[in-house]
């Protein structure tokens, strides 16, 4: 996504945490014109939404910021998992009454 200062940032695609949620220096604002900008404002309103970088999401050595990124850290490493290692389904399905 294009910021206020014209460069990119790449965000997370399904995650829109609450802001209050998230440190201040790693929370993203949609802007109307789908630009986004660093949102640093503390306490942010209590029902706003925010987006954070996908770097921060990656199951890689990185700060352990608040216990809703090891979430999503841990999600994002079972769906690379399961993207890499597609099992087979299985030949006979069970009987389900």
């Amino acid at each position: 996504m294009a910021t206020l200062e014209h460069d990119c940032v790449l965000l997370e695609t399904d995650m829109r945490p609450l802001a209050h949620m998230v440190p201040a220096d790693h929370r993203w604002i949609e802007l109307s014109d789908e630009r986004v900008m660093a949102y640093g404002v503390c306490p942010p309103d209590q029902l706003q939404r925010c987006r954070i970088e996908h770097r921060l999401g990656l199951a890689q050595p990185l700060p352990d910021l608040w216990p809703l990124l090891t979430s999503l850290r841990g999600e994002n490493a079972r769906q690379a998992e399961r993207r890499d290692d597609p099992k087979p389904p299985p030949e006979e399905w069970p009987d389900a009454g």
